[in-house]
């Protein structure tokens, strides 16, 4: 895959961090590397990143607290590298904002068709038609603006969280699969599994409840995830 996006990766280990660089640029990425989150921090805002590799095992700024200032910021693409097995550092990293996770250790070759992925689902949001917006009772979906409204206010969301949204605001009332969300919202070829659904629609869900005092996000159970919201 030939491009021109650059991918920051912050990895405290040199021998790791070099042979993720190495693929990245055999496979013509251009790559800035960290080796402590204060750095990373810096060289994103420098940067500006298509995408991050980030580990959370990081020295003083565990890599956890780097995602989350991250996402105060930014809504760059995040994919984490962990050496914890535990489901629930996995979870915390999704619920702060990554994108995609991989767990060590790993091929690089699989990292590297990761991040193509990613990028390659970025890509796919074209333009959209004119005035495609989604009027609801509570809520206003502007996927031209790529905005949440809850009166006059924007929501606060991710693009995950934001493409999530919107692919449900599209088909209000329908219930979706775990398998067609990922599909049409993380991509075809995706390789994590369906937790990350899960995850992303709690998350959703909780910000939608704090915003208007409803809950818009249904699960009905053992079939996947519906809009269900008024049309206004």
């Amino acid at each position: 895959m030939n491009t021109a996006a650059t991918i920051l990766v912050v990895e405290d280990e040199a021998s790791i961090r070099n042979i993720v660089r190495t693929y990245l640029e055999s496979a013509g990425f251009t790559a800035v590397c960290a080796d402590n989150g204060l750095d990373a921090l810096k060289l994103a805002r420098q940067h500006h990143p298509d995408l991050i590799i980030l580990d959370l095992n990081l020295p003083g700024m565990d890599g956890i607290e780097v995602a989350a200032r991250l996402r105060e910021e930014s809504d760059v693409y995040i994919l984490m590298l962990t050496a914890r097995s535990e489901e629930s550092d996995r979870v915390a990293g999704l619920r702060i904002g990554a994108d995609d996770y991989l767990t060590k250790p790993f091929s690089p070759r699989e990292l590297v068709a990761r991040v193509e992925a990613i990028l390659r689902r970025a890509r796919a949001v074209g333009p959209m038609t004119p005035r495609n917006v989604f009027h609801f009772r509570h809520v206003t979906v502007d996927a031209d603006a790529h905005e949440v409204w809850v009166g006059k206010d924007v929501l606060s969301l991710t693009t995950t969280e934001f493409s999530l949204l919107l692919e449900l605001a599209r088909h209000a009332g329908r219930v979706l699969t775990r398998e067609q969300l990922i599909d049409r919202v993380w991509g075809v070829d995706f390789y994590g599994n369906d937790r990350v659904v899960d995850v992303y629609v709690g998350q959703v869900r909780r910000k939608l409840e704090q915003a208007t005092g409803e809950t818009l996000i249904q699960t009905v159970r053992g079939v996947g995830y519906k809009f269900s919201d008024e049309q206004a």
